[in-house]
């Protein structure tokens, strides 16, 4: 009996209503779902480990401007982009993080290469770009991340104290995150998560996205796990690693724990989002306290689902 390999993908959580969005456009967003998720399965079928399919799956979605992440990302107060990856594999519990990067395609490689060339796990700013540099990788103009859309997201909010997380029409309830976790056919699960922060931040905010054990987190003995939200809430709330430490501690399943978090725990101090998680024997959530939460799942036991909405 050959072990299952499974792969979930997330776009982010916010106000996405049924019937807000034109069926085109919800079109698009499914289609671009359906093959960042094909592209990362694909590299499990091949027998990839789970960090190469978790960095394509991905990359892929870094790719397109539909997502707060590379290409989509959303304007910084200064009219600028500053992005944050990050990625971990559970075996080993390696892990590598970048923040406050501008002008690299793929952050989520970046944060693997930290991972794997460097001797350390977190880089931002200045030395993130110049180990960005030695390592060869691409720098794009400000012109690859332009869009209109994002473009106007900032102006009309530009010159204010506000700020927004991504698909808002209410306040800032838009969380413009990408993830995926993966389990490979040897066992081992590992998590991505790239974002382009929020519209018109300032000062060098950093979310959720980035930091191992709030944002993104994995370790075989319980689950790998990405999340999308409001950033402070997730950081506070420790909230990867808090569903790891459910089931290490508590014994709860999978689904129990990612739930205890988002429908609770996060929602106890204030915060909304939502978050994937998979384990070892290829168990797969995606909970969320929002009204939707760009998702998509695939599994070598039979499931595959793209959605955008609560169910």
């Amino acid at each position: 009996m050959m072990r299952p390999i499974a792969l979930a993908i997330h776009g982010g959580a916010g106000t996405l209503l049924k019937g807000a969005m034109t069926s085109e456009k919800e079109k698009n967003y499914k289609d671009a779902l359906a093959f960042a998720l094909d592209e990362g399965y694909a590299v499990l079928d091949a027998n990839g480990t789970a960090v190469e399919a978790v960095e394509v799956a991905v990359k892929a979605l870094e790719d397109s401007p539909l997502f707060n992440a590379g290409k989509g990302s959303v304007f910084t107060a200064e009219g600028t982009h500053e992005m944050d990856a990050a990625i971990m594999e559970g075996n080993t519990l390696n892990a590598g993080a970048v923040s406050l990067i501008t002008g690299i395609k793929n952050p989520v490689s970046l944060a693997r290469g930290v991972m794997e060339k460097s001797d350390h796990v977190f880089l931002a700013g200045d030395g993130a770009m110049r180990f960005a540099k030695d390592h060869g990788f691409t720098l794009e103009d400000a012109a690859y991340f332009h869009d209109d859309l994002r473009y106007k997201q900032w102006l009309a909010i530009k010159d204010s104290d506000n700020f927004q997380l991504d698909h808002s029409d209410k306040k800032d309830s838009k969380f413009g995150t990408v993830g995926a976790v993966a389990l490979d056919y040897d066992g081992n699960i590992a998590a991505a998560t790239s974002t382009g922060g929020m519209t018109n931040k300032k000062w060098g905010r950093v979310g959720d996205s980035p930091m191992i054990g709030a944002g993104n987190y994995a370790n075989n003995k319980t689950c790998a796990v990405s999340c999308t939200g409001s950033g402070e809430f997730f950081i506070r709330g420790v909230v990867a690693y808090d569903v790891s430490c459910l089931i290490e501690y508590k014994g709860m399943s999978l689904q129990d724990a990612a739930d205890e978090v988002i429908q609770k725990r996060i929602v106890a101090i204030g915060g909304d989002g939502g978050l994937i998680a998979i384990d070892v024997h290829g168990n797969i959530a995606m909970p969320f306290n929002t009204e939707g939460m760009y998702r998509a799942k695939k599994s070598s036991l039979g499931t595959t689902e793209i959605s955008i909405y609560k169910e």
